[in-house]
């Protein structure tokens, strides 16, 4: 029977292996992916594990997880070096009298985790005891933590005697598991009629989690030689390019999937995605979603917002409020927990600017600077406002530009990163700036509109999801000229249209709940989640 023409069987026990899964640990969006899909399905009425690693920042106990009568050794041999090393497995999982509906997590407790203080690079404390680990390069030993993740978490499912209809893997960190699962004898068998679907959350160079030294990929991995070496990208052995004989694969938007396939912006990626078209592999796109419910102003207590204020219905006296609130603490500076660089004054008529990421090149924060440089002269009334850490040429270019005399009170950086005060910032902006390179989806964008916080975006990737004139501003070209001119069109319709401005929150508030929650998105998961199980069926 062709697949296309099978019964569609429910699928209800899906398996994730993931770096990230938001409150436990983070670094970037697929934090944020893995546990709003997860906990989706589980609302869905499926049984739904989540697999990733406990790292040295990690208290589990504190985190509600237990350790099980569980442990075992995982092959991880080196290149001529035989080397098996030790796991342990620490779960939390709802108890079956209870109601609540969430996923089971499972942490894989072993060594080379727990000597990590952050999910994938070092920190200025490792690099105060090893000045090789320099603050922000990635770990040494980034493959082979992935490796261990990848089989440890085949292992559990074997000693746990599940077989799970799908495993889905979280971007180039798990990717090499279908290939593991088909390849390797003692899994072949197990998981025979297991599908697996393969997430690119971000396809740039840089983030496959590709490794150069092929003899050590054959050995750590057990893979085939011919299968290393037939899965090469600019020499290197890759595991999203591994991946594609063996998984339902997409990425997170339609626009980005479509980028990676048809247009030049695939260099980006190192031809990745025209790599895969030429195998036939179709990459699928299925942009991201958002819990409404977990930024809902309306509710400020658990946000640590000082009052409630709701987009929706263009209720926003109290989003000045937050406003002044957070200029009060710039003033005294009492933020903690970052570190500020300049302040702002009171100035509740003009325009708030936000920005909360990596200040990186990636993320446009480059591009933002010459925006900054020719504005903040031209126009002596709006504010900025911009949170976050990344390369230093930058933060120091930043702090360069608050310095400037003239530019005193209009423009704070807040060094570091503090998802409460990331919360305080999108409430009080009234434009939030994203101006990336390229950028996969973005959840960003929902979370400022959510806020009554327009977003002003670079047409790219996933953020095309953000509509000129209607849900936010976006400009064409990647260059500081064209950023400046889509700031200078927000401040004008801020001025002189107030009340387009409102109707533009209203919209972006709407267009969320319609279009891009989890319970939304979900049915496109779904459906690659029944195209990966045809394929085994």
């Amino acid at each position: 029977m062709a697949p296309e023409s099978r019964p569609y069987k429910k699928i209800n026990n899906v398996w994730m292996l993931t770096r990230e899964y938001d409150g436990l640990a983070g670094a970037g969006g697929v934090k944020d992916v893995a546990r709003q899909l997860a906990e989706a399905l589980a609302r869905s009425g499926r049984m739904v594990s989540v697999v990733l690693p406990l790292y040295g920042f990690m208290d589990p106990k504190k985190l509600g997880f237990t350790p099980l009568d569980l442990s075992f050794e995982i092959d991880l041999d080196y290149a001529e070096e035989p080397r098996r090393e030790y796991v342990r497995v620490f779960a939390k999982t709802e108890k079956p009298s209870t109601k609540k509906v969430a996923p089971a997590i499972y942490l894989i407790d072993a060594a080379r985790y727990l000597e990590k203080k952050s999910v994938y690079t070092y920190t200025a404390e490792d690099e105060a005891q090893n000045p090789f680990h320099r603050q922000g390069s990635g770990h040494f030993d980034y493959f082979a933590m992935n490796v261990l993740l990848q089989k440890a978490a085949a292992a559990l499912m074997i000693r746990l005697d599940e077989r799970p209809e799908i495993i889905h893997c979280h971007d180039g960190h798990t990717a090499l598991l279908p290939a593991m699962l088909h390849e390797t004898e003692g899994f072949r068998h197990f998981f025979a009629k297991t599908g697996c679907v393969v997430t690119i959350h971000n396809a740039g160079i840089g983030y496959h989690q590709e490794v150069g030294d092929l003899p050590f990929a054959e050995a750590v991995t057990g893979l085939p030689g011919t299968l290393i070496s037939n899965n090469l990208l600019d020499g290197k052995f890759d595991p999203l390019l591994t991946a594609s004989p063996y998984a339902v694969m997409n990425t997170v938007s339609e626009k980005y999937a479509q980028e990676l396939r048809e247009t030049d912006e695939d260099a980006l990626t190192g031809w990745l995605g025209h790599r895969l078209l030429a195998r036939g592999v179709v990459l699928k796109g299925v942009t991201n979603g958002i819990n409404p419910a977990d930024f809902d102003p309306t509710k400020p207590k658990p946000l640590g917002l000082a009052v409630a204020f709701n987009p929706a219905t263009g209720d926003l006296a109290g989003k000045a409020k937050c406003r002044q609130s957070l200029i009060k603490d710039l003033a005294q500076h009492s933020l903690k927990t970052v570190r500020q660089i300049g302040t702002l004054e009171n100035r509740p008529d003009n325009p708030l600017f936000t920005f909360v990421g990596r200040l990186s090149s990636q993320k446009g924060v480059d591009k933002l600077l010459g925006a900054l440089e020719t504005l903040l002269p031209l126009d002596q009334n709006f504010q900025v406002l911009i949170l976050g850490s990344g390369s230093k040429e930058i933060e120091n270019a930043l702090a360069g530009l608050v310095a400037t005399p003239k530019n005193q009170g209009r423009i704070c950086l807040l060094r570091g990163y503090d998802q409460q005060l990331a919360t305080r910032i999108y409430a009080a902006g009234d434009f939030f700036l994203i101006p990336s390179c390229y950028e996969p989806c973005g959840l960003t964008d929902y979370i400022a509109q959510l806020f009554g916080n327009l977003p002003i975006v670079h047409h790219i990737g996933g953020l095309v999801k953000v509509k000129d004139g209607e849900t936010g501003f976006s400009y064409p070209e990647h260059k500081s000229a064209a950023l400046m001119g889509a700031m200078q069109t927000a401040m004008q319709t801020f001025r002189t249209r107030p009340e387009k401005i409102l109707a533009m929150q209203q919209a972006a508030v709407k267009t969320i709940h319609d279009t891009y929650t989890w319970d939304k998105v979900l049915t496109h998961y779904l459906s690659l989640y029944q195209e990966a199980l045809s394929q085994v069926q």
